[in-house]
């Protein structure tokens, strides 16, 4: 473990109150490593969802003014005509769409796809690390906890 200034610390030394500041710090981390693991799986079968769909909708399958339902949210549509069966409209980011041609959006999601699941992996790592460290602490508090406090010296 390293303490602000970047010294080592080793976890003996350290008191049970210090010891069970150190488990909580580590459980916050870990709880947000979680929620963000979550998020990264769910934006990466978002991405394998618009992969699937740009995939499936070849220009056999879609004809030029077809009229199709438009999602506005995830429960509401609007109806509308498609204009053309070989371009469709991909969300970049922050709000910023652009027009891409079928083959150059699926190129798009499957790069997008790749890069999350690396982030998956990155972040595996460290979840498993700081897991790691976590047991760490938790046994060294479990023996401080469980071993008699020592004795005063007698006079």
């Amino acid at each position: 473990m390293a303490s602000g200034n970047n010294e080592a610390v080793s976890l003996e030394s350290l008191s049970a109150q210090q010891l069970t500041q150190v488990k909580k710090q580590l459980d916050e981390e870990l709880e947000h490593l979680t929620s963000s693991f979550t998020q990264l799986h769910a934006a990466q079968s978002k991405f394998r969802e618009c992969l699937r769909c740009v995939q499936g909708s070849g220009a056999s399958t879609l004809q030029e003014h077809k009229s199709i339902l438009v999602p506005l949210t995830n429960s509401l549509y609007v109806r509308g005509n498609l204009t053309s069966a070989s371009h469709v409209v991909v969300d970049v980011g922050t709000g910023f769409y652009v027009e891409k041609d079928i083959k150059s959006a699926a190129q798009f999601y499957e790069n997008k796809v790749g890069e999350v699941g690396g982030s998956i992996k990155e972040l595996e790592a460290i979840v498993q690390g700081k897991s790691n460290n976590l047991r760490v602490v938790e046994e060294i508090l479990r023996q401080k906890l469980a071993a008699p406090p020592p004795q005063a010296p007698s006079p």
